[in-house]
């Protein structure tokens, strides 16, 4: 099986709407009525993710003709450090960034998965959920090459208030001295998303 997640920039399809043509699919849209403590980059642009799962890839021309408008895909490898509930209400925290040219790849993963993934419970001690996408392929003629897709999940009171979301200042410290082993600031895009269920 694999996993597919298309950045949507138009707008979003309803999930059953794209029943039967996956094994599953979540639907989570821009939320636009909640005030944003982090939102970088392209975030403001964007309208919603869209996840499925497949059997196979080579079947996905039948789902990308239901897509509204634009949308930039791709072929992802899913961990999850921390098992999310699919319970509703709940925001995610959507971020996506390319692999900076001065890292390889060894460094690039080692600096994101081993070294930042950890730190992340501290910075966020009241996240409820952390899921880490490492692209393996991009999908879609032109969209760019994005590497790393992560959706960190929050209860809303908890997202909206900087002294919920954040730990200590030694944990945010510790996350912006780290960025450079994985990421570059100007490179960073996030925005907080309604989590869809996974149908």
């Amino acid at each position: 099986m694999e996993k597919l997640a298309y950045l949507l920039w138009d707008d979003v399809p309803s999930a059953s709407a794209l029943a039967g043509l996956a094994r599953s699919v979540r639907v989570s849209p821009a939320a636009t009525d909640v005030q944003a403590t982090l939102l970088m980059g392209l975030g403001p642009s964007l309208a919603g993710v869209l996840e499925v799962w497949v059997d196979s890839l080579d079947e996905r021309s039948s789902l990308e003709a239901l897509l509204p408008g634009r949308f930039d895909g791709y072929l992802v490898t899913e961990s999850v450090p921390q098992q999310a509930s699919d319970s509703p209400g709940l925001l995610t925290h959507f971020s996506w960034f390319p692999k900076p040219s001065r890292l390889t790849d060894e460094e690039f993963y080692r600096g994101w998965q081993e070294g930042h993934t950890p730190t992340t419970f501290a910075l966020h001690p009241r996240r409820v959920g952390y899921v880490r996408d490492a692209v393996a392929r991009v999908l879609t003629p032109g969209s760019p090459p994005v590497r790393a897709i992560v959706s960190e999940v929050f209860a809303p009171a908890d997202y909206v208030d900087p002294a919920r979301l954040f730990g200590s200042p030694e944990a945010v410290q510790r996350t912006v001295e780290e960025l450079p082993s994985y990421g570059d600031s100007d490179d960073l895009s996030c925005r907080p998303l309604w989590r869809g269920a996974a149908t």
